[in-house]
């Protein structure tokens, strides 16, 4: 493998991202694979970016506005930031054409951008306008004094009288709640993954509060509010108490699906077909509330599921 002129975090990188191929032209994810000697691998990294991200005439679900933030309803489907392999079409692009220039704070690729949503979760994110507001808001984000909810549809029905939970490390029970405390870092073959670790010093400390808002046949409808604000930590710590998302095409894999059982012949059918074909992770980012960091209001915004969680959930009832 040739890699002239790339750091070996760089090179890590790239491995981490699917750039490297093996001689028979499979992907190698794990950076620590020994190589044999006369071994050839290809390292393919991709194009460089623009110097900026450009501004793009995309629309946008705005939940508020104001001189100093913009609070978007984002569809799933949308990237928040360009990154290799998505320099356009992302919200970044779209912003930048209806604010004009943002603040730097979150450097140039990121300009207003203080949290991120995944691509394929929908739901509300704000973004700074200004740079006060950046700093403030990018504050509020590291004390965690931000309300986040999210609602989500799971794959059978996480109950708090369940052995099998109450038995993993880091799950508690609280008044209505399920808490699961983990610590969540990347994963240690697959470092597109993230996953809980065990280590007292592994990771970062990563907290969810979750409890089941209605049983769905196979599935259940169920919400998270974030103590703490992990890549991926609401998808690792449901698929870790064995009730993956419903079309987590990372983290869905397995699972108890205890909640099905009770719905079992033809009636479940339409059901487990609607489970099985939705073609994205079912989470859903719905309530946001902060103060505001200029004025100092309080703001709190939700966001009804979008139309393709509604036909989830009605197929499922309807099973």
């Amino acid at each position: 493998m040739r890699a002239a002129g790339l750091s070996r975090s760089r090179i890590a990188a790239l491995i981490a991202e699917g750039a490297l191929k093996d001689a028979d032209g499979r992907t190698v994810t794990d950076a620590r694979r020994k190589v044999k000697a006369g071994e050839e691998w290809l390292l393919t990294p991709p194009p460089p970016l623009p110097a900026a991200p450009e501004p793009e005439d995309i629309p946008l679900c705005v939940v508020h506005e104001d001189r100093d933030l913009i609070v978007i309803d984002k569809p799933a489907g949308m990237i928040v930031h360009p990154a290799p392999g998505a320099a356009s079409g992302t919200l970044v692009n779209a912003l930048l054409h209806r604010c004009g220039p943002l603040p730097g704070v979150g450097g140039v690729r990121r300009p207003g951008i203080v949290h991120r949503i995944d691509k394929d979760t929908s739901g509300l994110l704000v973004a700074a306008k200004t740079h006060a507001a950046h700093i403030g808001l990018a504050a509020l984000f590291a004390e965690h004094d931000v309300e986040r909810l999210y609602r989500a549809v799971c794959r059978g029905t996480p109950r708090r009288d369940d052995p099998r939970i109450a038995g993993l490390a880091g799950v508690s029970l609280s008044p209505g709640w399920i808490r699961v405390e983990t610590r969540i870092g990347r994963h240690p073959t697959d470092r597109k993954r993230m996953a809980v670790l065990r280590g007292p010093r592994e990771g970062r400390r990563a907290v969810t509060h979750l409890r089941t808002i209605r049983p769905l046949g196979p599935a259940s409808l169920i919400e998270c509010r974030l103590e703490t604000g992990r890549t991926h930590q609401i998808r690792v710590h449901m698929s870790h108490l064995g009730h993956a998302l419903v079309g987590d095409p990372v983290y869905g894999r397995g699972g108890m699906g205890g909640g099905g059982r009770g719905a079992a012949g033809r009636g479940a059918s339409g059901a487990r077909e609607a489970l099985r074909a939705f073609p994205r992770q079912a989470l859903h980012a719905a309530v946001l509330g902060f103060r505001h960091p200029v004025s100092g209001r309080n703001l709190r915004f939700e966001a009804p599921f979008p139309a393709d969680l509604e036909g989830l959930t009605a197929a499922c009832a309807e099973g």
